[in-house]
This record gives structure tokens, sequence and C-alpha cells, in this order.
């Protein structure tokens, strides 16, 4: 690969000494020492009163300190097997570092049941008797909610050690299935082996995506059977764990752990329901234009035809995505820009298109170090340019948050995704702006509007699908023909029907990663719920003008330490569980919508006139 200006493969070394080197092994023991110690002061909590706030503020002192070392490790061995994804010296380690689990649950779980019967006047007393206390009192409160939902104690620290070699294990399965997955498709009518995260469907030619997608469903489908287990086993285990708690909603957790309530969900999903409609225009405007009576699954991320003065289709070299995201970041904002900027020029992004790579992106943080990488393959085109504007949303989050107290700069996924689809929105305008043609304004809304059909009909497909599942897995297993089955009844529903018949997608459970994250259930509605409220979020601030960016620092402030709702409502004042601020969110994409619908009429009426 030609180097460019902007470094492709991450800079690992500044962080932590090399995996394999006895410095690391150094590090690792320290911090299992140090783990262990906490756990023995953790299983003697003094009682919640004013007169063990010192050894209160202390112990919460030492218990962010030891998070943000686990963050760094478990950030940097992450980093290194996902760029390395067979390498036993890194998933070595890397299980050994997810064995310690049980030990960090433990510190967790004695802190909550230290706290889970206080009352709120006994709470707040402590809370107010040392600075230190007070300053990360919403993190005390917030354990304190979380200890409502637990088995008993020594459940709790049976359930994390079994966790080990049972919930988490499964999930490691996954990762080491698609890591050694591989899938051979045709070039140039020679046989070409690829992992999958380097086969794509965005090809311009439609028998190239039809016949990645079949080779890549084939891959698939050699690993079905591991995958029925795993994903059985993983919803088993956390519809186990909530019966055993009382816990009769598996929504409950889910929606604790994104701070967020059921009445926000509800609302947001009736409020897409209603107006995702107009998407349906859209999706047969591009069948249109590709010469197709209705779109296939695999259709989905074709580029619109080569038109003249197109641009969407060219290909987009690294650097110059760079240049184009530091420039669009900056008109919002200097401080944005001057991130991306640095995050680019230092190395904090591992975007090398090669063979041996995890599929998928993704940003990780070290809290020790205060800074953040980001794991992607970027592939010269317009949607490889969105994902890497994704994940520096992520990371200037991160940034943002760098100097709170440590236990204050956690944020829930939702809120995470807000940043994240903000910062594609903010270039995705810039560029659209900047664009001097019709096919050109076309292709920039085509972008637009893919992401719009992934965020309220892929991901509402998901959701369908793995709340149907958890509904079934709750009276026995779910076997992969019944999998398969609801897979696909949700993609009709979530997509209103819009794509070919046989078009679909049923073994998608299989090759999304999503379904088998061990760490955080759910992993679906999160991405939806921080769509929306970005295009609300930029809606916003393009009524409120230059001084929003400010607005902005303070939501992304505000989710360390706020609920999903408050968060907003202190900050834009709108209230999440309201359609309101939910409907300025579609207006946006019903508008391009429209847009896009009529600027495609013009392409068709020149073409036909032709």
């Amino acid at each position: 690969m030609t180097a460019g200006r902007f470094p492709q493969v991450w800079d690992l070394a500044s962080l932590l000494p090399h995996p394999s080197s006895p410095e690391f092994r150094t590090c690792l023991n320290e911090y299992k020492q140090e783990l262990l110690g906490l756990v023995t002061v953790s299983r003697s909590l003094p009682a919640v009163t004013p007169a063990a706030a010192d050894q209160w503020a202390g112990f919460l002192e030492a218990y962010g300190r030891l998070d943000a070392i686990s963050g760094d490790l478990r950030a940097f061995l992450e980093c290194h097997c996902a760029a390395e994804a067979e390498n036993p010296i890194f998933l070595q380690l890397d299980a050994e570092v997810a064995a310690l689990s049980p030990q960090r649950e433990e510190v967790t779980t004695n802190l909550e049941f230290a706290l889970k019967e206080a009352s709120s006047e006994q709470l707040d007393a402590l809370l107010k008797a040392d600075p230190r206390l007070e300053q990360i009192a919403y993190f005390v409160r917030t354990r304190q909610k979380n200890a409502a939902l637990r088995l008993p104690r020594e459940q709790e620290l049976l359930a994390a050690d079994l966790a080990v070699d049972g919930l988490h294990a499964w999930g490691r399965l996954y990762d080491r299935l698609c890591g050694s997955l591989r899938v051979t498709v045709s070039e140039k009518g020679q046989p070409v082996t690829k992992s999958v995260g380097q086969v794509h469907f965005d090809s311009a030619e439609r028998s190239v995506r039809e016949n990645n997608f079949f080779a890549a469903d084939a891959a698939w489908s050699s690993i079905t059977l591991p995958c029925t287990e795993a994903i059985n086993h993983i919803a088993g285990t956390r519809l186990t764990t909530y019966r055993r708690a009382g816990i009769q909603d598996y929504l409950e957790v889910p929606l604790r752990l994104n701070r967020m309530t059921r009445e926000t969900l509800t609302t947001m999903w009736q409020v897409i329901t209603e107006r995702k409609g107009v998407l349906k225009d859209y999706l047969e405007r591009k069948a249109q234009l590709l010469g197709l009576k209705q779109l296939a699954w695999y259709d989905l991320s074709a580029p619109l035809p080569q038109l003249p003065g197109a641009v969407g289709a060219d290909k987009i070299p690294y650097d110059q995505a760079g240049d184009w995201i530091i420039e669009s970041f900056t008109r919002f904002s200097p401080d944005f820009g001057e991130f991306a900027r640095m995050a680019l020029e230092k190395g904090w992004i591992e975007a090398e298109n090669r063979a041996g790579k995890r599929q998928g992106g993704f940003c990780t943080g070290f809290p020790k170090s205060k800074q953040t990488r980001i794991f992607m393959t970027y592939t010269d085109s317009a949607d490889a340019m969105s994902t890497l504007a994704h994940e520096l949303g992520h990371a200037y989050h991160s940034w943002v948050l760098r100097d709170e107290p440590i236990l204050l700069q956690d944020y829930p996924m939702n809120l995470a995704e807000t940043a994240s689809t903000f910062a594609e929105a903010v270039l995705g305008a810039r560029r659209l702006e900047q664009s001097t043609s019709t096919s050109e304004r076309l292709n920039m809304l085509e972008g637009m509007l893919g992401d719009a059909v992934g965020f309220l009909m892929n991901i509402h497909a998901r959701f369908l699908f793995e709340n149907e599942f958890h509904r079934e897995r709750a009276a026995g297993e779910v076997n992969s023909e019944r999998l398969n089955l609801l897979m696909q009844q949700a993609q009709q529903e979530a997509y209103l029907g819009a794509l070919a018949d046989g078009g679909w997608n049923p073994r998608f459970w299989v090759s999304k990663l999503h379904f088998y994250i061990t760490g955080w259930p759910f992993y679906n509605f999160p991405y939806t719920f921080g769509y929306l409220l970005s295009m609300g979020v930029f809606a916003v601030g393009q009524e409120a003008g230059p001084g929003f960016a400010e607005d902005y620092r303070k939501l992304l402030l505000a989710t360390g330490c706020m609920d999903a709702e408050e968060a907003v409502q202190s900050t834009l004042g709108f209230d999440l569980r309201k359609p309101d601020f939910w409907h300025k969110s579609l207006d946006i994409v019903e508008a391009r919508v429209k847009q896009f619908c009529q600027l495609a009429d013009e392409v068709v009426g020149k073409c036909q006139q032709v």
C-alpha cells in the first residue's frame, strides 16, 4: 500500500508494551494484584453513613483508578485481536484477561450490595459529607439502582464466575469462528479467498453483488450449527438470570444499561412505524434507477448508475477522506476538526485493507492514557468514509469527557451512537452543500437515505427478530430453521415488504456480530435511538446557529452524568418520552426522501429524452 499523509496502520506501541513482551506480563501481573486487593477491600465496605465518607471516597478513587487500568488493558488486547484475528498469543491473553471478569464483577457486586439497602436520606447524607463523593453522586446513585436488578449476592458472584466458561465463552467462540471464516468469490474468472470483512455488496455490477452475497451466505451457512448453539445459550443464560432475579421483562436490563425508559423506547418505535413508509418511495426510485422492478437484499448497498457529473461511485482515497472530514468537522466546531486531524495524523486509526482482520469497525477507549483507537477496513468508498466519520464521532465523545472524573466518563450505548451518527450528519450535510450537479447531489442523498434504511428498517428488523426470539427462547431452544423464519418475518415487517420475493436474508442472524455480544443485551435499538437523536440534534443545531457547538459539547458532557432523558431535557429542552422530538428527526429523513425522488425523476426524465 502506498504511504499517505495519514497512516492507515495504528500506533499501539505508545500505549502499552507489546503483548508478547515480558513488560506486558509485568503490567498484567500488577493489575491482577491490585484487582485482588480491591476485591478484599470491597468485601468489607462500611455502612452508608457520613462517618464513613472518607473510607467510601478512598475506595471509589481506587475503583476508578483500577477501572481505567482495566479499560486500557482490555482495549489494548481487543485492538491486537481485531488486527490479527488468528494470532494465538493475542487470543490466549484476551482469554486470560477475560478470566478476571469474576473478580471485576465481584468488586462491582460488593459495591452495589453495600449501597442497595440504604435509604435516599442515608445516601444523600453520605454524598454530602465529602466533596469527592458529591462530585460522582450520579455514579453512586446509578449503582444503587442497578443493585435492584441483581441476584442475591452469592448467586451473583457464582454467575460471574460461571460466565467465563459459559456466557462469555459463547461470545468468544463466535468471534473466533468469524475470524477464521473464509469466503471464496470469483474475480476475473478466478476463485479468490477472502475474510468475511473483505466481502462487500456495493459493486456496480449486480452479478458481482449477487455472487458475493451467495458466496458469503454459503460461508455463514457452514457455521450455522455452532451459531445456533451460541445464540440460544447466550439468550438462555440471560433469561435464566432474569427469572432468578425476579425480572419479568427481558428489556428491563438493556433499558437500564442505556439509562432510558420503556416509555421513550415505545414512543420512538411508534413514530418510526408511523413515518418510515416514506422510505419505500426512496427504495422504489433506487430500483428504477438501477433498472430493477424491486431491490433484493444485496442491492441495498449498490451504487447508483454512473451518471454524468456523478462522484458517488468514484474512489475516495484515505487521505482525501481525511481532509474532507477535517474540513467538515471544523466548519461545525474548530475543536471537533482539530481533534479529527490529531487522530488521523497520530496513527489512532487502523484502516488498512488486508486479510486476517476481523470484520466491522469499532472505537475503543484508553481512559488511563486519555486516548482512543479506531478499527475499520477502509475501502476507498463513500460508505467507508462515512464509517470513518462515524468512529471519529465516538472518539470525539470520549475526548470531550477525558478530563471528567473517571467514573463519570462512561456513557451508555444509545448516547454513544448519537455522537457517531451526528458526525456522519455533519460530514454528509457539508458534502451535500458543496455538491455542484444534480447527479452528485443524488449520490449524496443516496448515502444518507441508505443510512436511514439501515437505522429505521435494518435495525428495526434486528429488534423485532431479537424480541420474538427471546419470547420463544423462554419456552425452550429455537432451532436454526425457526431462527431463519423469524429473521425473514422481521425483515419483511421492518422493510414494509419493499424487497423482492426471494430477496431477503434469512441467515442474517448468523452473520450479525451484535447478536453475540455478551456484555450488552439487545445490541440493536441504541443504534436507532442514537441515529434519530442525532438527526434531532442536527435539526436543533440548524435552527440555533453558530453557538450550537457549545450546546452540543454540553450534551456530550451530560451523557456521563445523567440519564438519557435528563441529558437531552437539560441541554436541548426536549422530552424524549413525547413524540415531538422524534417527529423533528423524521422530518429530516422525509425531506431527504422528497429531494431524492425529485432529483431521480429529473435524471430519469433526461435519460428518456436522450
